[in-house]
């Protein structure tokens, strides 16, 4: 329809133009106004063959005559024109508006599809990409959506955000010299239940080849970046040994970079190329990103738990979740938001204790599960195996499909969490550590509290029980408010400081 209107006000110009063209020539074409001859044409200086006074009176009467006429002419003519021009006017007016109205139609169609979208339990239609297409296309084409989609979280009456299917949550994975980032690589992708909303970004420092080769013989279903700097870092003497640590942290701060400010993505989970990922790995992060965004007491999700060996953890319990102080980890979320906080001031070397001083927490907590969601299996590293064989390999990873995305995860809201974990602690009796250990002193599952009052204590407590001892700026692995939660013997313990506790003491370290 529209052409056909354009092809009609093309003709009307046209007829306009040629119009007047024929009507130049016609009046160029008249003889001049004088003596007819005897031809009928027009003959200057023939007026004495006509004679006489009233042969000039009668030329002048029909020289008034001609210009009347042509007058008249020209005056009927205009109004033959003026109605041309406006059938040209009237016709585009009415094609201007019919362009319009499509313009509008199409806009309804696309707000009714993105309407209907919602209800579909499947992919949204902007992520609706052929499979082909996708892998190979880079994830900056859709910066503008990964931004938007952010913004349609909602929160509900509880004070928790529902979970968004739409959100895309890119993983990155820390690589340098390990070929068997296979086996991480593999599981990601086993899991994955949609490349769409979880990018793989593999990021690959040292520039080892058969690494590289591995890594690239995933084509299309992950994107694999490099390191550029791999030059060694000056460090003091004393801290040659260090310089892997160094170049670990370097390494974190460039791919950390190249996701939020290159990608431009508003959330990622790190995993490190020696972890492996549970079956609900992509489910657990997908539920508790609403809670990260929602909560600003919260720092960071983690998959992982210190004290998660079996026999330290209910095995009957694999959609337990908790708030920690201490920052786990091995396979965690971080927002934007939080790395342009910390990215102006990240360390040259030992990043993730330095994650664990009060300047950089700011009393935020992370959220941790009771089973963890990751495992490590790299003997091989920097740390050269240290708690690797003494705690590390023991870790129990779940294999249990938790549907977090449907649960009701405000419990975990500081205001809610802060006043039930504390009665839960408190109202558990005190028993010491020798009661726990002989066998048939106490009767039930428990809970037990048992209580330490100095960092010495506490350590001692700790290597007794089985779990880990270390502390971090007077923050115990896994603890929330001084008390480490875990399982000895089948019963629910709780290693705990005082009640009435108020502050992390940073000199227990």
């Amino acid at each position: 329809m529209v052409r056909k209107k354009g092809s009609l006000i093309l003709c009307g110009a046209f007829l306009f133009v040629a119009w007047n063209a024929l009507l130049l020539l016609f009046l160029w074409g008249r003889p001049p106004i004088g003596r007819l001859g005897e031809g009928g044409g027009a003959e200057p200086g023939a007026g004495e063959e006509w004679g006489g006074g009233k042969s000039k009176v009668g030329g002048a009467n029909e020289l008034a005559g001609e210009v009347i006429r042509l007058a008249e002419e020209v005056e009927s003519e205009l109004d033959t024109q003026k109605k041309l021009l406006k059938q040209i006017q009237s016709h585009r007016e009415l094609w201007e508006q019919q362009k319009e109205q499509g313009k509008r139609e199409s806009e309804d169609t696309k707000d009714e599809k993105n309407i209907e979208e919602p209800k579909k339990p499947a992919i949204p239609e902007s992520h609706k990409i052929v499979d082909e297409v996708l892998m190979v296309t880079p994830p900056q084409l859709i910066i503008k959506e990964h931004q938007q989609e952010d913004k349609k979280m909602a929160e509900n009456e509880e004070g928790r955000t529902k979970p968004s299917p739409q959100i895309i949550i890119p993983i990155l994975v820390i690589a340098c010299d390990r070929v068997t980032v296979k086996r991480s690589l593999d599981k990601l992708i086993q899991y994955r239940p949609s490349a769409e909303l979880y990018p793989i970004i593999v990021s690959q420092d040292c520039g080892h080849a058969d690494t590289a080769r591995m890594i690239g013989s995933y084509g299309s279903q992950i994107t694999h970046i490099s390191q550029p700097d791999l030059a060694d870092i000056p460090v003091r003497p004393d801290h040659r040994k260090f310089q892997g640590y160094y170049k670990i942290a370097r390494h974190y701060r460039w791919a950390l970079n190249q996701v939020f400010n290159v990608f431009a993505y508003s959330t990622v989970v790190i995993v490190e190329d020696d972890l492996e990922v549970a079956p609900d790995f992509f489910e657990y992060f997908r539920a508790l990103y609403p809670i990260l965004r929602s909560d600003p007491t919260l720092w960071c999700i983690s998959a992982w738990n210190d004290n998660g060996r079996d026999g330290l953890v209910d095995p009957g319990k694999a959609d337990l979740l908790y708030r920690t102080d201490f920052f786990p980890g091995l396979g965690w979320m971080l927002l934007k938001e939080v790395w342009a906080e910390l990215e102006p001031k990240w360390p040259k070397a030992f990043w993730d204790d330095w994650m664990r001083h009060p300047e950089q927490r700011k009393d935020r907590s992370c959220i941790r599960p009771e089973i963890s969601r990751t495992i490590t299996f790299g003997r091989k590293g920097v740390s050269l195996g240290q708690f690797f064989d003494q705690y590390l390999r023991y870790i129990k990873l779940n294999t249990e499909f938790v549907p977090f995305t449907k649960a009701d995860l405000s419990y975990l809201v500081r205001e809610k969490y802060d006043e039930t974990f504390e009665k839960e602690v408190y109202s558990a009796p005190l028993v010491k550590v020798e009661e726990l250990q002989q066998s048939g002193s106490l009767k039930g599952s428990g809970p037990y509290r048992v209580q330490y009052s100095s960092r010495d204590n506490f350590k001692v407590l700790a290597r007794n029980l089985g779990v880990m001892d270390d502390l971090k700026s007077g923050v115990p692995r896994a603890g929330y408010r001084g008390v480490v939660s875990f399982i000895s013997r089948g019963r629910r313990i709780y290693l705990a400081p005082p009640e009435g506790w108020t502050k992390y003491d940073t000199s227990w370290s």
